[in-house]
């Protein structure tokens, strides 16, 4: 199960402060088999955790008040049962916050005056995350993708099928509804209608009444997402769902074929192929408009100046470096930013700082190894302004 990473969740993750502020990463597993592995590597966090606030001179029953609800997941089975791929947990005063989400995260501990969430940007990064919608007439799933991982996401108000739908559309139509062989050529067990709606032009019509459904319960799901969706499904459904679809980076191309007969992991393998050409190309442009205006001031690599750049929302395009920091702070009243040499009191990652900014202002970053950052730089922006 999957727990989808939104900008307004991003963005009060950001927007929170406090004197002890707890961020938890760790990879963790699907199968029940590694949930004991997993409970161990919790605790051992934790352990972590209460080492790092003892340092900053928490006293001990406010160090167990604080983690009392992280400490409780281990005794949470039905909590473990529903992993993704890894698990991201937020600890403050207020309680704990909790993401499943399709990435394998290393163990990490992080205690500050507020919360880290560098390690989630490959889920907003311009080459980071895409969707794979798995349709037919039977079920309805939604999956959420990265280079290496996916995972499905819960849905809610969204029909699950099409008796489903049209049971909801019309509810003093009543239908009997089972599945039959589908006609030679045709992928997929289409499913069969009695009562209202009988013959070829109705039946289109009912899967138009499926299609509008669906896509306007994704789009509460997806309304602020700007991540690439495949769509997967036999031929004669995806045409349909494309006609009714207001996503506006619905790829042209598709997985074809029954999708209920696909895990998870196999959709995936055939999405990644039909969006990996799509982010190599728009990475390639965006390195290629930096250079066009190296010797402009739309080029920038001064990490105090990206920083102030991005709380203004004048970045078009962000390149930062993978598994670095730089400790700092950044004043918006004053526009001052300062780098520090260490953590201390006040302090953020400056990279996670510019990269969130830039991505909530609706700009695009990419997270790419230090030394594949344009023009040798440690940081670089691309500015709109």
């Amino acid at each position: 199960m999957n727990d989808l990473l939104t900008k307004e969740r991003l963005e009060l993750l950001m927007g929170s402060e406090g004197a002890h502020l707890v961020s938890i990463y760790m990879p963790a597993h699907r199968l029940s088999r590694e949930t004991e592995q997993d409970l161990i590597r919790l605790r051992n966090l934790l352990t972590k955790a209460e080492e790092q606030l003892r340092a900053r001179k928490l006293r001990t029953p406010d160090i167990q008040t604080l983690l009392a609800p992280a400490y409780e997941l281990l005794g949470n089975s039905a909590f473990w049962r529903h992993q993704s791929d890894g698990l991201a947990l937020f600890l403050s005063a207020d309680g704990l916050q909790a993401l499943r989400l399709p990435l394998n995260f290393s163990e990490l501990v992080v205690v500050g005056d507020f919360w880290h969430v560098k390690p989630l940007l490959p889920l907003f990064a311009g080459d980071g995350r895409f969707y794979v919608l798995a349709l037919s007439q039977n079920q309805v799933r939604l999956l959420e993708g990265t280079r290496h991982s996916v995972a499905e996401i819960a849905l809610e108000n969204v029909p699950t099928s099409l008796a489903d739908a049209l049971r909801y559309d019309d509810p003093e139509n009543e239908l009997q509804y089972h599945t039959a062989s589908a006609p030679s050529g045709v992928g997929g067990r289409p499913a069969i209608f009695h009562g209202h709606g009988v013959g070829t032009d109705d039946s289109k019509s009912n899967l138009q009444r499926y299609c509008r459904q669906l896509d306007a319960g994704l789009q509460e799901v997806l309304h602020d997402q700007d991540a690439p969706l495949v769509l997967a499904g036999v031929d004669y459904l995806l045409p349909i769902y494309r006609e009714a679809s207001r996503y506006r980076r619905l790829l042209t191309g598709g997985i074809a074929g029954n999708p209920d007969e696909m895990s998870p992991d196999a959709l995936h393998a055939a999405a990644w192929p039909l969006v990996e050409s799509g982010f190599l190309a728009q990475l390639e442009e965006a390195k290629a408009r930096f250079a066009a205006n190296a010797n402009t001031e739309r080029a920038v690599t001064n990490l105090k100046l990206i920083v102030a750049a991005a709380h203004h929302g004048r970045i078009e395009t962000l390149f930062v470096p993978l598994g670095r920091r730089q400790w700092g702070a950044y004043d918006p009243a004053s526009d001052r930013c300062e780098l520090f040499a260490t953590q201390v009191a006040g302090a953020r990652d400056l990279f996670d700082l510019a990269a969130v900014q830039t991505y909530l202002n609706s700009g695009v970053v990419y997270a790419l190894a230090p030394d594949a950052i344009p023009d040798g730089a440690t940081v670089a922006a691309l500015l709109r302004y």
